[in-house]
């Protein structure tokens, strides 16, 4: 974007182009009002109230809407912003927004509302990413757990921690700069604010990989030999009867995958029976080599056996494949026998299904969904990690009575680190990589 442009008005639809019962479009920047008053019929506006009337272009009139005016800096923006609430449906939405160009606007760019905001100071970077895991949450845990970033929870807790590291560098400043007049702290003062700062940094980099699975969700796959009832379980699981069931070894032929929501989003994959016998189809042997390959990209692995047969040689084989691999072994049909091991279910009967997603769910997450108090994603962890080294390094010069000028440069990079987070110091392509993941209108 032309840096002369960055502040034009702008312009886009704020609800998806389709049939619908409202389309809203929206307009921001200093135009706003100019723009609204030379296509709307009743232009008088006030602050906190809204204006019915027509839009028009010159005599003909388009649609009877509802205007929504607000007045900078009391908006999503921080500038004047207009919302025009009209019918729904592609081309009334269509006629709208080509006339609000005609008259001054430009199209707003993904994510340009939201980049707005942010460089008006209305919210910090991590405010402004939450925006776009609320629009693209796949679960409903997942949105409520952004929204506590939107509410600026994340914001809080890093700008707590970075003033406690603000004033820690300060009194180091202080204590080089001016020695006559001001005494260093002591590094017993030093090493115990190091530890705390550290640990509250693990506080929030406790939840990492949790946040990222909430994010881009978890493949469940599972595995077994023919015929120990693993279409049985995706059914269940999912409660429906989306795999084929029968008594005839292999009926499973190829992969099949179903978005399951645990709290987190899980794509659940029901493979083919894994078995090396030589009396297997060509077909047959294609669903073997994919189940495989769905037992290595998955991030969890659910064993099933046949609790009424036991676990037999074929078994053992199998399980010899998920050594290495996070796996829950699962003792089906526990109706007819007891098992020898595993969480015992009937996927027939649902006995058991709710324990085992309970267990699933914490098998994948490092913390409980509903427990998870700091949302972040790849970025901000990164800085949360840069900004932990940094103060490791400050902790083990402090430890050892290094040079305080020495210890300041780490403190320093801790603080950056922070500052980059959110977004107090940032580059035009962190911005542009990020808001690129918006959509148009927000």
């Amino acid at each position: 974007m032309n840096i002369l442009d960055e502040f034009d008005t702008i312009a886009a639809p704020a609800t998806p182009m389709g049939a619908g019962g409202v389309g809203i479009i929206r307009i921001s920047g200093d135009k706003a009002f100019e723009i609204i008053e030379k296509i709307f019929s009743n232009p008088n506006f006030e602050p906190k109230k809204f204006n019915l009337g027509w839009i028009k272009d010159g005599d003909n009139k388009i649609d009877e809407v509802v205007v929504l005016p607000f007045f900078a800096p009391n908006s999503y923006t921080g500038e004047n912003v207009i919302e025009i609430q009209c019918h729904g449906g592609v081309n009334v939405v269509k006629n709208i927004l080509n006339l609000v160009l005609k008259n001054g606007a430009r199209m707003a760019e993904k994510g340009e509302f939201t980049k707005r905001a942010f460089l008006n100071k209305r919210m910090d970077l991590s405010q402004a990413e939450s925006v776009a895991d609320i629009i693209h949450a796949k679960t409903r845990d997942f949105a409520k757990a952004s929204m506590k970033n939107l509410a600026g929870v994340l914001k809080e807790k890093i700008n707590t921690i970075r003033n406690e590291i603000f004033e820690v560098l300060s009194k180091i400043t202080a204590g080089i700069d001016f020695p006559e007049d001001v005494k260093e702290p002591e590094y017993e003062y030093l090493t115990e604010r190091f530890e705390s700062i550290i640990s509250q940094i693990d506080t929030v980099l406790a939840g990492a990989k949790t946040s990222n699975i909430f994010r881009e969700g978890a493949s469940v796959a599972i595995i077994g030999k023919p015929n120990v009832g693993k279409s049985s379980l995706f059914n269940a699981l999912l409660s429906l009867d989306r795999a084929i069931v029968t008594d005839i070894a292999g009926t499973t032929r190829d992969v099949l995958r179903e978005t399951l929501d645990l709290g987190i989003p899980v794509t659940l994959v029901d493979t083919a029976g894994i078995r090396e016998d030589g009396d297997v189809s060509t077909v047959e042997k294609i669903g073997i080599e994919y189940s495989k390959q769905s037992l290595e990209e998955a991030d969890l692995v659910l064993f099933v056996y046949d609790a009424s047969k036991g676990l037999d040689n074929e078994d053992k084989e199998v399980l010899k494949l998920l050594e290495d691999k996070n796996h829950i072994i699962i003792a089906n049909k526990s109706d007819l026998a007891e098992p020898e091991a595993g969480v015992k279910i009937s996927a027939l009967k649902g006995d058991g299904i709710s324990e085992l997603k309970d267990l699933l769910t914490r098998k994948v997450c490092e913390i409980e969904p509903e427990n998870l108090e700091f949302v972040t994603n790849t970025r901000q962890q990164e800085c949360l990690k840069k900004a932990r080294n940094a103060m490791e390094q400050a902790l083990l010069a402090a430890k050892i009575n290094e040079l305080q000028d020495l210890i300041s440069i780490d403190v320093k990079s801790a603080l950056l680190a922070l500052d980059e987070l959110t977004g107090e110091l940032v580059t035009d392509n962190i911005l542009d990589n990020i808001f690129e993941n918006f959509c148009i209108g927000k």
